[in-house]
């Protein structure tokens, strides 16, 4: 008997080790699980661009004639769709241009949008009653941010190296093609809207002169900010910021214009279609 008992106590000793093993191996598997799966499910998860706030302007109106309520209702109802649009495309940008892409691609073709908008407002209730004077400065919208990404960085510390993956908001990814933006090559060429008009009555002579004048003011300023803004922006840059902001100004005087000669005289169509601009390289 004696002699058999070493045999036992190797076998003991056997047993012992392998289960220590398993029990050692099955510790580093959930270790390894604890420490880095979970860190990549958790890391960076954006919590949004954020949405574009504007002022009410309903709110602000005085007492709408029955006759303009129709033109009324129907460009408060514009607004509101311009709205959603610019925050559609706040969605669908995210990580484009540079710092000051929403600035100029969203916003600024939002606020000239909405001019257009509260111009036509204003002057549908002056036809009948007082036009409401300062509602231009409802115009202006701005950017409510949601935040900034949460990286997990202290997750990442547990056991795991994470990758590293750049934000939808970091410059980075736009730095190189900001050096191809704004070229400063070109002027600005827009259709000539004078010589599209019909016959204009001569109790709209004035207005239509007056917003004849600022569709050229508006060429000469847009020329002005694309010798300013010489190697700015992506490759959309001029697009975005001089552009589309332009052709949105542009539309709101063109709309002047027609309203104007429309009040004693057949209002002219598709007027609209001379508000874009181009780039002549």
């Amino acid at each position: 008997m004696p002699r058999a008992l070493p045999k036992y106590n190797k076998r003991r000793v056997a047993l012992i080790g392998g289960a220590a093993a398993l029990a050692l191996s099955g510790a580093v598997i959930v270790n390894s699980a604890l420490a880095g799966e979970t860190p990549k499910s958790n890391a960076r998860t954006p919590t949004g661009p954020g949405t574009i706030s504007c002022p009410d302007v309903a709110s602000r109106l005085p007492a709408v004639p029955a006759t303009a309520q129709a033109e009324v209702d129907r460009n408060l109802a514009l607004l509101q769709t311009q709205i959603d649009e610019a925050n559609k495309r706040l969605v669908e940008t995210v990580g484009q241009g540079g710092p000051n892409f929403v600035q100029n691609a969203i916003l600024g073709p939002l606020a000239s949008k909405r001019t257009a908008a509260i111009d036509r407002i204003a002057i549908s209730i002056g036809r009948t009653a007082e036009k409401p004077q300062g509602l231009g400065a409802l115009a202006t919208c701005t950017l409510n941010a949601q935040g900034a990404v949460d990286t997990g960085e202290e997750e990442a510390g547990a056991g795991e190296e994470v990758e590293a993956t750049p934000s939808a908001a970091a410059p980075s990814a736009a730095a190189p093609e900001e050096e191809e933006g704004n070229t400063g090559v070109g002027t600005i060429s827009c259709p000539d809207v004078a010589s599209q008009l019909p016959a204009v009555p001569a109790t709209a002579q004035a207005e239509v002169d007056r917003n004849l004048a600022l569709l050229q003011t508006q060429i000469d300023e847009a020329n002005k900010r694309l010798v300013d803004t010489v190697g700015q922006g992506g490759p959309n840059f001029v697009q975005n910021a001089i552009l589309g902001p332009l052709a949105s100004k542009r539309t709101a005087a063109i709309d002047r214009i027609a309203i104007s000669i429309g009040r004693t005289a057949e209002k002219p169509q598709g007027l609209n279609a001379l508000a874009a601009c181009t780039l002549d390289q």
